[in-house]
């Protein structure tokens, strides 16, 4: 799918309609010491295994792409909800 690099949308900062430049969402690195990786090394130390079933079979072929857009106003940056798809491009 392709989307255009600026899209008209609506900046909850300006409350009006303002272009917006469009990138696409990315995860940052994780945090070791976040208390959820903490608990989870926690329990996966010594005996007993895993604590729930790992995923071995990928069900699903696409991911979700969730698009960021900042607006080129006051640059306020906000995100647009994940669609399903094999291929994102970005069109200048």
């Amino acid at each position: 799918m392709k989307v255009p690099a600026q899209i008209k949308a609506f900046c909850t900062k300006c409350r009006t309609h303002t272009l917006h430049e469009v990138t696409l969402y990315k995860k940052g690195k994780a945090r070791a010491l976040a208390k959820g990786a903490r608990h989870h090394e926690r329990e996966l130390k010594g005996y007993g295994g895993q604590k729930f079933p790992e995923q071995r079979v990928k069900s699903k072929t696409t991911e979700k792409k969730s698009l960021k857009l900042k607006c080129t106003v006051c640059g306020r940056i906000h995100h647009r909800k994940g669609i399903r798809l094999k291929k994102l491009e970005i069109v200048r």
